[in-house]
């Protein structure tokens, strides 16, 4: 444990630091061509570098190389969530006021020494995050959802709808692609789950994938999506774009939300509806969260076999009534029943996916219909198969 005077001593170089790098970057202002073409073109980075340099020596600190690239971050990147967001291990970064960052590395969650050096630094990374995203984040727009340039999900809360001061959640987009057999290997599938899912993608059944958050569900899909016939048109629809599909036809779509200077927002429903006109072989929906889910079941209901969709669900019963649920909340008033004949008729496959304790992704389910009742096809544990034989079907509610 740090002595009281090693404490005083780390928050004085934080202030000291802190100094240096406002006076520096009030310094850029002055060179704002040369921060911009940086931004554009990491090629430029000496440039700014050298600008760097200068402001950091006017403002009475040696430029050594390290105080010019911790400058450099602060004007570039996002300070300390830099590192973290080039780190292939790391998932997920999360942000709880300016004391508390925390990381997901292989499916747990650990605690960083990292830190801002106060609410303001914090506010201000988050800012220049969102505006990356062409979003606006202040006192009368204080929660953003947006994709980032490089394809991960970012969100922020500001005070006082945060208790704890801003309040940041990051979901790295991984550009690597995992097939069913990568799955396999990992011990998130069981051969036999394999030989399903493979034979419901050549059979063009539609198939729901539910799980928690975190449980691999896009992860899933994009594999299902990979045994798709490279010769067939796919749609891709979700609210921020995470689908990264190994297919030659691919045309993705993606929500957008009401423009501060007024422009209306897409809907997913809307961007269903306009899907449907656009000639598609396959519609995968990466998630329903409200009334498309009508719109989405329509489609099903009208020949737009083989399609996949994901829902957040506890299990495969809870997921065939939150899609019933969410179809009942369009404002065409669908009767709940007349739903629920439709989710019967037209959804083929459950897929359930679990996460351990321990962080391990795991397909636990795969359900189908018997003569009107949820029966399971295998069940799992993520190391071994365990017998369905016999096992009674389950009515939905």
């Amino acid at each position: 444990m740090k002595t009281l005077q090693e404490r005083l001593a780390a928050r004085e170089g934080e202030r000291r630091d802190g100094r240096y790098v406002e006076e520096a970057r009030h310094a850029l202002t002055q060179a704002g061509a040369v921060v911009e073409r940086a931004r554009r073109d990491p090629s430029s980075r000496r440039h700014l570098e050298l600008a760097v340099a200068a402001a950091v020596a006017a403002s009475n600190v040696a430029p050594t190389r390290e105080t010019v690239a911790h400058v450099a971050e602060e004007v570039l990147g996002y300070g300390p969530l830099q590192a973290l967001l080039v780190d292939p291990e790391i998932t997920d970064v999360m942000v709880n006021g300016p004391e508390e960052i925390y990381v997901e590395r292989q499916g747990r969650l650990e605690k960083t020494a990292l830190q801002f050096r106060d609410e303001r630094h914090l506010l201000e990374v988050a800012r220049r995050i969102a505006g990356d995203a062409g979003r606006r984040l202040d006192a009368a727009h204080p929660c953003v959802d947006a994709r980032l340039p490089d394809g991960s999900r970012f969100h922020a809360i500001l005070p006082p709808l945060s208790l704890k001061g801003p309040c940041l959640t990051i979901r790295r987009f991984r550009r690597e692609v995992f097939t069913l057999e990568d799955l396999l290997e990992r011990g998130s599938l069981t051969p036999g789950a394999l030989k399903i899912l493979e034979r419901a993608v050549e059979g063009r059944q539609n198939i729901l994938i539910s799980g928690n958050t975190g449980s691999g569900k896009t992860t899933l899909l994009t594999a299902l999506a990979a045994r798709i016939d490279p010769r067939e048109r796919v749609i891709t629809i979700e609210d921020a774009a995470e689908l990264n599909l190994p297919l030659p036809h691919v045309v993705a779509l993606e929500t957008r939300p009401a423009g501060v200077d007024g422009h209306p927002g897409v809907t997913l429903r809307e961007l269903v509806k306009n899907a449907l006109r656009m000639r598609p072989d396959r519609l995968l929906i990466g998630e329903m969260r409200g009334a498309e889910a009508f719109d989405v079941l329509q489609a099903w209901h009208t020949g737009h076999r083989g399609s996949f969709c994901t829902v957040h669900a506890n299990g495969p019963e809870d997921a065939l009534l939150r899609f019933t649920t969410l179809a009942s909340l369009a404002p065409e008033r669908p009767p709940f029943a007349v739903l629920k004949r439709q989710v019967k008729a037209t959804v083929d496959l459950v897929v359930h996916l679990e996460r351990t304790p321990e962080g391990r992704r795991h397909l636990a389910q795969i359900c189908t219909w018997d003569k009107g009742k949820l029966r399971p096809l295998l069940l799992a544990d993520g190391e071994r198969e365990y017998p369905v034989k016999g096992s009674p079907a389950r009515e939905v509610s």
